[in-house]
């Protein structure tokens, strides 16, 4: 084998441009694979990330019928009310729930202006539970208390100078204007790895009344259950509340009930399908490069009939023959798979970098060595099954008629 190996080696170079042409096919086709792949599970993780619910009792409950683009409770048709928090929290099955609003504000520092996701936090003894659930800590200062409505809180992605838009840091003490109103920065959060928190304000309920006109609608209500043996019980509960307040029917639910499991299943189950269908499309590059191989080989075998006739004629047998073909196409696919590997993992690495430049987060690239493995055994394969013709015909090869030439 290390015979058949060396001979292969000193082929392929003999040939040169057209091996590495002939490679081209499998290096793109495995590396796209790589690539993809490992761009998927960094986008998953990314998502993942996202979801920084400290908590597996938790249930969020938001209004449906959307009509347009933004966060949760925008363009809804029938708004939560903070009646409905109370009236969810009166629940067996609930430990307590939470009453939030999103919305998105005119931020002034610096003189400069940026619109700016704010998110409320209770202005009651609830704050303390909703710092847990969210798993909230600062890097700096410290966190609000109830009551402090002119006091609000900032990611740490807002308070780089660097990443935001004011073009300054931004730290305790400082103050901004909300909506043309001031407020006093008491902490900044400690880097979550979510661009939803690491870019938000946070301020007290009340104080976000007084900048916005939402009256006592509630964009997400947060629920914990009991416990996570009851989390089911709690859901349901909560959805047959809604209807009957809200007067619909099973199935013309204007509101929707969810886990944070639930959510992550479904995006993704969405993620995976994209996978699989940009994995298949990047397979096709792989099979048009073990088309490429079966014409190298083939055309090789025309060229080197006369080599092959001194071979058989010194002794060489059959089964030689084959097997000289056989590992050069083998080796042909297993030199595209290495290339395409490794152009794979740099992708990998530069699109997990730019994924976190872009969304602020601090997702690892993550390296699959399972899958380059599968890869590069794959390559190999894919290239020795298309040479075994080219290598059967070599073998069938007349010494006398190959020698003539």
């Amino acid at each position: 084998m290390k015979q058949y190996l060396v001979l292969a080696v000193k082929n392929l170079r003999k040939r040169g441009l057209r091996s590495w042409l002939t490679l081209l096919g499998i290096c793109i086709g495995i590396a796209a694979v790589v690539s993809l792949i490992s761009l998927g599970d960094a986008l998953k993780d990314t998502v993942n990330s996202q979801f920084n619910i400290a908590s597996v009792e938790v249930i969020s409950v938001q209004a449906g019928g959307i009509t347009g683009f933004g966060p949760p409770g925008s363009g809804v048709s029938k708004h939560l009310t903070k009646q409905d928090s109370d009236a969810i929290e009166r629940l067996s099955s609930v430990e307590f729930a939470i009453p939030r609003n999103l919305k998105t504000v005119s931020v002034e520092y610096n003189d400069k202006v940026e619109f700016v996701m704010v998110s409320s936090v209770p202005n009651d003894d609830k704050i303390d539970d909703m710092y847990t659930l969210l798993d909230i800590g600062v890097s700096s200062g410290r966190l609000m208390e109830r009551g402090e409505k002119n006091l609000i809180m900032i990611g740490d992605s807002l308070a780089d100078g660097e990443k935001n838009s004011f073009e300054r840091d931004i730290g305790v003490g400082n103050k901004l204007k909300l909506n043309g109103e001031e407020f006093r920065i008491v902490g900044v959060l400690e880097k979550k790895g979510s661009f939803i928190i690491d870019g938000t304000i946070l301020i007290n309920s009340e104080g976000l009344k007084e900048i916005s006109d939402i009256g006592d609608n509630v964009d997400l209500i947060v629920v914990r259950a009991k416990d996570k043996d009851s989390i089911d019980d709690a859901k349901r509960d909560i959805e047959d509340l809604l209807r009957e307040r809200r007067d619909v029917k099973i199935g013309e639910e204007d509101f929707e009930v969810s886990t944070p499991e639930a959510q992550l299943e479904s995006i993704n189950e969405i993620l995976t399908g994209i996978q699989v269908f940009i994995v298949i499309i990047a397979s096709i590059s792989i099979f048009i490069g073990a088309v490429g191989i079966a014409n190298t080989m083939t055309t090789s075998v025309i060229e080197r009939r006369k080599e092959i006739g001194i071979m058989k004629a010194i002794g060489a047998r059959n089964k030689n023959i084959f097997y000289q073909f056989f590992v050069e196409a083998g080796l042909l696919g297993l030199i595209g798979g290495l290339i395409g590997a490794a152009l794979g993992i740099g992708i990998g690495y530069l699109g997990t970098t730019g994924l976190n430049i872009f969304l602020g987060t601090s997702t690892k690239p993550n390296i699959n060595f399972i899958l380059i493995i599968s890869s590069l055994l794959g390559s190999f394969i894919v290239g020795s099954i298309s040479g075994v013709v080219p290598a059967m015909n070599a073998a069938k090869q007349n010494p006398v008629e190959a020698i003539r030439g």
